[in-house]
């Protein structure tokens, strides 16, 4: 009789740990480093941002509505966009996106080490820097 509830305790402790909701992966941190009107170019502005992956970070899909250029100043990273390939960028490397590109990958290569880099936007003045795209 022991050996059946043993086995009926485990099973209903395995089915409690399956039915446990799956944790999101970690959002990564955008720090602002500078906004800066164009004159040169009306209506346009300059933007630049770090981003830090933590471990398993995952983008949504979005677009900038920008020229977005990545450099990558430590970790890997792996960026695509719709009908390109993806690659897989590490510390030195670098990245563009048009403004109508859709920004479908975007996340830390790593599971287990952060990732960080900086991105220069050129974008429309007071346009925002990322929108979510379904």
């Amino acid at each position: 009789m022991k050996t059946v509830t043993s086995v009926a305790a485990a099973l209903v402790l395995s089915c409690l740990t399956v039915a446990q909701p799956v944790a999101a992966a970690p959002e990564a941190s955008v720090t602002p480093l500078l906004s800066e009107a164009l004159p040169e170019y009306p209506g346009k502005e300059a933007t630049m941002i770090v981003v830090d992956y933590p471990p398993g970070a995952v983008d949504p899909v979005h677009r900038h509505d920008a020229h977005a250029f990545v450099y990558v100043l430590e970790g890997s990273i792996v960026m695509g966009v719709r009908g390109g390939k993806e690659v897989t960028l590490k510390a030195g490397d670098t990245f563009h996106e048009r403004p109508d590109d859709i920004h479908t990958v975007g996340r830390n290569a790593s599971n287990t080490q952060p990732a960080k880099f900086v991105v220069f936007l050129l974008k429309k003045k007071g346009a925002p820097i990322l929108t979510p795209v379904k």
